[in-house]
């Protein structure tokens, strides 16, 4: 499909990061764009044109269903890129004991539920689209590679992330016979406000475990990755990795 100043795209965690970085190039492939980020990150947003900027958790059914609402009314839901999430570490039972059970669901309600629940208020609403090259829709989930090679400390983690790499393709053919596509990107290693804040040697050090190109991803490099999934019609049930063939090690 093809965007237009008549298409929404609405994004989740697009306040920084990954989903900023995906705001900014719909914005210039001439989309209009409804962002969903935690109120105090909204906050600190300015204003653009063609962009509604919406305080939610993505865990709350209400809140994101108002979020859809106000994307159908800048025009057609077309595009949902999924990139709310958070990555709390914690060993299973660390120096500190064992994990709460608390910390554990908090990760998987974010990053597994708050998905689903975006994924289907939105595949709702995107039934009355009048296709676009055949589809209605597109649903682009974030998974990780952790997904695949949790470090210790990830279990949470790993685990949110597992479970959407295994929604994909499920999800794909839930929503198949509805002309709507769903996607999941797995990032490697990115240059992200969470790393920002990683001492330089860390960095170097996490630098050196990507075999090629040997550094951090880029979110303009996810953003990048977004839009070719917007543009190819064959691309769906299919999580791609992001990382520059970086397989991580234990810790």
């Amino acid at each position: 499909m093809q965007l237009t100043d008549s298409d929404v795209v609405l994004v989740t965690g697009g306040a920084s990061g990954l989903g900023a970085a995906t705001v900014g190039s719909v914005l210039a492939a001439g989309a209009r764009v409804v962002i969903v980020d935690l109120p105090e990150a909204v906050a600190e947003l300015a204003p653009r044109d063609r962009v509604t900027a919406l305080g939610a958790d993505v865990r709350d059914e209400e809140q994101v269903q108002a979020a859809v609402d106000a994307a159908q009314g800048a025009g057609v839901l077309r595009v949902v890129v999924n990139c709310a999430g958070v990555a709390t570490p914690g060993r299973i039972v660390g120096k500190r004991g064992t994990l709460p059970l608390a910390d554990f669901r908090r990760v998987i309600d974010i990053n597994l539920v708050g998905t689903f629940n975006v994924l289907r208020l939105a595949a709702t609403a995107m039934l009355d689209n009048a296709p676009d090259d055949g589809d209605r829709g597109l649903v682009v989930m974030t998974a990780s590679v952790a997904a695949y090679d949790g470090q210790i400390g990830q279990a949470a983690y790993a685990a949110s992330k597992g479970g959407i790499a295994a929604l994909t393709i499920a999800a794909a053919r839930d929503l198949a016979e509805r002309r709507i596509r769903v996607m999941t990107i797995a990032p490697g290693v990115m240059e992200t406000p969470m790393m920002a804040g990683l001492p330089e040697q860390a960095r170097t050090t996490l630098e050196a475990l990507v075999p090629h190109p040997a550094r951090l991803g880029r979110p303009s490099e996810y953003a990048l990755l977004v839009d070719q999934l917007i543009a190819n019609p064959l691309l769906n049930g299919e999580v791609i990795r992001l990382d520059g063939a970086l397989r991580m090690p234990p810790r």
